[in-house]
Parts: structure tokens; sequence; C-alpha cells
């Protein structure tokens, strides 16, 4: 019997139960409207501690650009602690707040998720997808640093004049790409462990082994699903690119407020659309894995078996004393 597509069971789950994709948008846009809170009150008061005196403003009102840099110095003067201090609080507070949440929001989509199949863990622990997710940030953070050394990397290539820009960007551009595969390929084996750990009560590198042998194991169901949703999300990204373009060649009929209104309102849009459809990969994933623990039911024979004859055999035992003289008697 054949088994069901993945990638449609994962579309069938996620447009038959809308909910899940709604509460995978509102935990995403959650910790990201609070890292934007987090950041512009921090700004603002970064800002509030500086003091302006009436000697600086008379400089901005001048316009000219020499006294206007400073009166900047002036402002500035004396604030690297305070920015440093800042920056510190955010470095420390953004990555606990979205590792914390992820985790959260990822074990509450799942659990949902889950609930179709009954073969789910009882028991699992938060700390494995904070595991998880720790794992991801110091992911990116290396990529980040690796990027930083693509850079050091190709201006050792340079020179005085620009002879070499060609070798420096692609030193640049080759080292990037490695590095972003690299990132890549780590990020979606951290993101595809969450589902052991949520249905097979695995913890962190358990969790991380299990996604590789499912790969391993399914690589062509696998591909099959990255393949279809990527070309999806490329299709996505295609179409509001295209779109964005539209209120920009009107920008000089309508005021520039609409215009940004309107390129905020399809990013948006965009990345809605793309955070609902993450919830039918991850069901798709979840299917194949569903698939595999069923066992495949054997096809069933129209044909009659054919019953074994076996040689004839006396009704009688040939032993017996008194019956055995019946065959005596039929010999002579």
């Amino acid at each position: 019997m054949a088994r069901p597509s993945p990638t449609l069971a994962g579309f069938r789950l996620a447009f038959t139960r809308p909910a899940l994709g709604l509460a995978e948008i509102v935990w995403r846009w959650s910790i990201g409207a609070a890292a934007c809170a987090l950041l512009s009150v921090t700004l603002f008061e970064y800002l509030n501690t500086l003091a302006v005196s009436s000697l600086d403003l008379l400089l901005f009102r001048s316009r000219q650009p020499v006294l206007v840099g400073r009166a900047l110095a002036h402002i500035f003067a004396g604030s690297g602690q305070r920015i440093i201090s800042a920056v510190v609080v955010l470095l420390l507070a953004l990555p606990a707040g979205w590792i914390l949440s992820a985790s959260a929001g990822r074990a509450a989509t799942l659990k949902a998720m889950l609930s179709s199949w009954p073969r789910s863990a009882q028991k699992w622990r938060l700390r494995s997808l904070v595991g998880l997710n720790s794992l991801r940030f110091s992911s990116a953070l290396a990529a980040l640093l690796g990027l930083f050394g693509a850079t050091m990397l190709a201006g050792l290539f340079s020179g005085d004049d620009n002879s070499r820009a060609a070798l420096v960007w692609l030193i640049f551009l080759t080292v990037a790409l490695l590095v972003g595969s690299a990132w890549s390929a780590l990020n979606w084996f951290l993101s595809l462990a969450s589902i052991f750990v949520v249905r097979d009560g695995r913890d962190t590198f358990a969790a991380l082994g299990d996604a590789v042998l499912l790969c391993h194991d399914h690589f062509g169901a696998v591909s099959a699903v990255g393949f279809w949703f990527g070309l999806l999300h490329f299709v996505l990204f295609a179409t509001a690119t295209v779109a964005s373009c539209f209120p920009l060649a009107l920008a000089t009929q309508f005021p520039k407020a609409v215009t940004w209104i309107a390129i905020l309102t399809i990013t948006l849009a965009y990345f809605a659309v793309v955070d609902y459809l993450y919830v039918a990969r991850l069901a798709a994933y979840l299917a194949i894995l569903e698939n595999s623990d069923e066992p495949v039911a054997p096809a069933r024979s129209t044909s009659v078996p054919s019953t074994p004859v076996s040689p004839a055999r006396p009704m009688y035992d040939p032993d017996d004393l008194i019956l055995s003289d019946i065959e005596t008697a039929k010999g002579t």
C-alpha cells in the first residue's frame, strides 16, 4: 500500500488547523516586537543621558558641517562607558530572551501538532530545547565571526591600488559562501532536532543525532520536502520583491509615507506567510517519521491457495492386532 506524500500531509495539517500557523506567527513576532522595544528604550535612555548645552544648539543651527561635527563631538564626549554598558545589557538580554521564548513557542506548536499522532512522548524537558536554541545562537554568532574573518582574509590580498579588487571580492565571496552554507546546514539540523525532543523525549545531543539519522534513513523524502518548500519560498520571495517595486515606481505620485507603508505591509505579509508555511514544513517532517513507524500492510492475494495433497493413508492402525487382519485377508 502506497504511503501518503509527506509534503501534502504537511500542507493538509497547516490548512486544516490554521491556529497552528497563527500561533507560530504570534510567538515569532512577539520576540521581534520585544527586541525592537528593548532596543528603542535603550536608545532613548542613552540619548537622555547626553547633555546638550546652549552652545551646542547654536552650532547645530549654523548648519555648517565643521561646527555641527564639533557639537556632536562635545555631546558624545565621555559617553563611551554608557554606550558600552548598554551594549552589554543588550547582548545579555536579547539572546536570553530569544532562547527562552523560542524554546517555549516551539514546544507549544509541536505539542499541538503531535496531538494528531498518538506516539508522542509524555515526558520531555524544556532544557533540551533551550540547549538546541543555545547552539543555534552560538552557530549564528560563529557565522558572524566567520564573515568578519572573511573580510580580514580578503583584506590581506588588497593593495594600494584597485588592481586586485576582483581577487579580493572572489576570496570574500568564496569564504562567505562556505561559512553561510555551514551555518545554514547546522541551523537546519538543530531546528529539526526539536521534533525529537518533544516527540521522543530526547536530550539535546541525542535529538541532534536522531535528526542526522532521519536524513540518512529517509534522504529521498527529506530532500523532496526541502525542495518543494524551498521552491515555494523562492516563489514567495520573488512575488514580494516584484510587488514592492510597484510602490517604488509610483513614489513620485504619492506621499512618501504612503510608499513606505505599502512596502512595510508587503514585507510583513511576506514574513507572515513564510512563518505560517514553516508549520507545514515541520508537519511534513513529522509525517515522514510517523509513516516510517507504521508497518506496511502486505498485499492481499486474490488467488486461492492450493492445499497440498497428502498421500493415501489407511483409515486404521496397521499395528492393530484386529484390524491388521483385514489387510492380510485382502492379500490372500
